[in-house]
């Protein structure tokens, strides 16, 4: 994680934004033997249609993990370190159509840090319906957990839900801001473009970045 303050992502907006859009996330926790790492959907506390969150400038979320897998974190007893990843890709020197320059990696990535709390069954399955009214907006009919609640209400004790309030927040945004303008922007063209690492997420974060000067 690169701590140049040229690459700091603080404003609210930007990291609710991230987190709305980017709901897949990796769950860290320091054992007593190792390491434990989880892979789980994670959404914002307070979110309304529009991804924003009126509860405050740190971003709470909610999520939930398997009911085994919550009991390999001790979740709710130990720290952790939430890991939410928004575009990212590779970039070659030939984008820059300009000397010298080497391969790097942009990237837009936020780590949450606290102890999370514990939800009870009913909290807990309000996750898990919110987390499937979240994924399915997307869709012409989307589908809901209501259409099968007898199934639902069966298997979501198998699950367990928690939220995170973070204690402390690192978010980073590198995207080229340490170029000039016209190589950054000749990068973000090269990736909406036909280049074989095409990335037009990534490029439209770099044009978001250019046009804010941050």
């Amino acid at each position: 994680m690169l701590e140049q303050d040229t690459y700091a992502l603080t404003d609210p907006r930007e990291l609710r934004s991230l987190i709305h859009g980017h709901g897949w996330a990796t769950l860290i926790t320091a054992a007593d033997d190792g390491p434990v790492v989880s892979h789980l959907p994670v959404l914002l506390d307070h979110e309304g249609s529009d991804g924003a969150d009126d509860a405050g400038d740190v971003p709470a979320i909610v999520g939930h993990l398997a009911r085994t897998d919550a009991e390999l974190h001790r979740l709710g007893e130990r720290k952790v370190a939430v890991v939410i990843q928004g575009p990212h890709g590779y970039v070659s020197p030939s984008m820059y159509e300009a000397v010298p320059y080497v391969p790097t990696w942009n990237y837009v990535v936020v780590h949450l840090h606290g102890q999370p709390d514990i939800l009870d069954a009913e909290a807990t399955y309000d996750v898990l319906r919110r987390t499937v009214d979240h994924f399915e907006t997307a869709r012409p009919k989307p589908w809901s957990l209501d259409s099968v609640t007898p199934y639902a209400r069966s298997i979501a004790p198998h699950t367990t839900g928690f939220r995170l309030t973070p204690t402390r927040v690192v978010a980073k945004h590198k995207l080229s801001q340490e170029k000039p303008r016209d190589v950054a922007a000749r990068v973000a063209d090269a990736l909406a473009g036909e280049d074989p690492h095409r990335n037009p997420e990534l490029a439209d974060a770099m044009r978001k970045a250019l046009v804010s000067g941050v």
